[in-house]
């Protein structure tokens, strides 16, 4: 049976070091279901695989994008398929690992088909959020789309952004393009998830952002500060050293932030897989990386 097996989990979690040994155990490839992961440069701020890493298992969609490129959602699912169709000629299984919530969510079951948007536009509308915050763009979005506002998470700037970007590109509401029906894919999905306990898992997000600093994250925002505006860079690492490099926040400050920002997100990112009753969860506190895989593995003969 041709299977796709996802591990979703939040950042920190240690889903790329399972992945490999999992690629290893089935000789597959691997799908990054990360969003910041696609674009290139961005290796140390987004915990891109290694060159070592990539040398024990094919990665796909790595550092395949300028970080000026627009890339979406349906996007990702259309060349994910791709990927996954052309795989499954000569082996039995894929596996994709990430924490973009909306991307999984894309490739397990389908994204309606929104327009793309002009950059020009995006632009436009991402100016007016850096000067004037998210209350304009949320009012304007409560006049062209109220249907939409009233589900929305209004503090979620991206979402409320990207649906007034389609209400002014389109001339129509966001939520006409909204059918949320799941579509069908012609191969078995297996959902893993992975999980530690809190206060292991803000250990190893505290831990994993001073090793990025040692390892160079301040020289790789520096980088890429003349282009702090795109949105491929308005991202947790990077948004934050923006302001110590604005001369906004004291580098200690900022460091800590990051650290910050990355434990709320990793919370969001639970918050989000744990709707999903199709995950079928381990918990890798106390677990050493043979133990998970022969967990993962189990759990794929029992899904299939």
């Amino acid at each position: 049976m041709k299977s796709l097996i996802v591990l979703p989990g939040p950042t920190g979690v240690g889903k790329t070091a399972l992945s490999i040994n999992l690629a290893g155990y089935y000789g597959a490839s691997i799908i990054s279901a990360d969003s910041r992961q696609f674009f290139k440069g961005l290796d140390i701020g987004t915990a891109a695989p290694t060159a070592e890493e990539k040398s024990r298992a094919r990665h796909h969609l790595v550092g395949m994008l300028d970080v000026s490129d627009y890339y979406s959602a349906s996007e990702f699912e259309r060349d994910a398929l791709a990927l996954i169709e052309e795989e499954h000629k000569s082996r039995d299984i894929v596996i994709a690992s990430g924490g973009s919530m909306m991307y999984i969510d894309a490739l397990c079951t389908g994204i309606d088909d929104v327009p793309t948007i002009d950059e020009k536009l995006r632009q436009e509308v991402y100016a007016v959020y850096e000067r004037e915050g998210l209350e304009p763009i949320r009012s304007r979005l409560k006049m062209l789309d109220p249907d939409f506002y009233n589900e929305v998470d209004l503090k979620n700037h991206k979402r409320v952004i990207h649906a007034l970007e389609v209400c002014l590109m389109t001339g129509k509401p966001y939520s006409s393009f909204r059918t949320n029906t799941k579509k069908q894919r012609p191969f078995n999905i297996v959902k893993i998830g992975l999980m530690r306990n809190r206060e292991e898992l803000y250990e190893r997000i505290n831990r994993r952002v001073d090793k990025m600093m040692a390892q160079g994250l301040l020289e790789e925002a520096n980088r890429f500060y003349p282009q702090r505006h795109l949105n491929s860079l308005n991202t947790v690492g990077y948004k934050e050293l923006f302001k110590y490099l604005d001369g906004e926040w004291t580098l200690e400050f900022a460091v800590e932030k990051i650290k910050q920002n990355t434990r709320i997100y990793s919370r969001k990112q639970m918050t989000w897989f744990k709707r999903d009753k199709e995950i079928h969860w381990i918990n890798l506190s106390g677990v050493d990386d043979r133990d998970a895989l022969n967990q993962i593995v189990e759990l794929t003969k029992i899904c299939n």
